[in-house]
């Protein structure tokens, strides 16, 4: 009981930031973001330094030795095991944006994937054309009318907004995995996705490192990309359509 108790607990933060989000959805309406709004630009820029020289000291070296160590199946099916994981939320989402269709494409991909890939390692879900129809809190913020607002570096994390800022803090509670896992098996999700990230580095190498140390600007440089491609996600646009740009944060937000 007092287990239980203390996940209730936890959804207080939750809750409060739901309620705010659906008071700011209630007076606003939906936009389609253009150019770059970035007031705090001068404080986002040390905020890049500081993210790059993890990514220097740390997580490019830390990825390079998860690529040579494991080889691709097993990188794959970490992957897998993450983005199983992971599904619920997504799911959660997909009903928050009334969007019926992706949810039930959803659940049925992490149920066949959860019992037929055991437990998320391996991904049968493809072979019943059930691909990962991906969302986050953020993307349901937009749906709700809420604005992007301006821009931010965030310690870790990388490129986002304010509104992706508020998303990235609720799907920290939103996936329903966290209140059903024993007390001793909460942090394998945390330690999968991490797993996944590094895993995404090693896979997407070239690309970051050309962002990161190659371009003249690096901040300029990933602000552009990530904006582009989250707009150009959130526009609704064909599906068949590929964006202009690849975004190397993607992965990192679950987006």
């Amino acid at each position: 009981m007092s287990n239980w108790l203390k996940r209730v607990g936890q959804l207080r933060p939750l809750a409060a930031v739901l309620l705010g989000a659906m008071a700011l959805s209630a007076c606003a309406r939906p936009e389609t973001s253009s150019g770059i709004y970035d007031p705090n630009e001068r404080f986002n820029r040390k905020v890049h330094a500081v993210n790059k020289g993890i990514d220097r000291a740390l997580l490019r070296p830390t990825s390079q030795v998860y690529g040579f160590v494991l080889p691709k199946p097993v990188r794959n099916g970490v992957e897998n095991f993450s983005s199983n994981l992971n599904m619920p939320r997504i799911v959660v989402n997909d009903f928050l944006q009334l969007n019926v269709e992706d949810g039930v494409h959803n659940t049925f991909r992490f149920l066949i994937n959860s019992t037929m890939g055991i437990g998320g390692l391996f991904n049968p879900a493809r072979d019943f054309g059930l691909d990962e129809r991906s969302s986050d809190f953020g993307e349901t913020l937009y749906v709700w009318g809420v604005g992007e607002g301006p821009y931010h570096e965030m310690l870790f994390l990388g490129p986002g907004t304010r509104r992706q800022m508020v998303g990235i803090y609720v799907d920290i509670f939103l996936n329903p995995i966290s209140y059903v896992l024993p007390a001793e098996y909460v942090w394998v999700p945390t330690g999968a996705a991490v797993a996944s990230i590094i895993g995404d580095r090693y896979r997407y190498s070239g690309t970051v490192d050309a962002i990161l140390y190659e371009s003249a600007d690096s901040y300029a440089q990933a602000r552009l990309l990530y904006l582009e491609n989250r707009r150009f996600e959130l526009s609704g646009r064909g599906e068949d359509e590929e964006p202009e740009y690849y975004d190397p944060y993607e992965d990192l937000y679950g987006e």
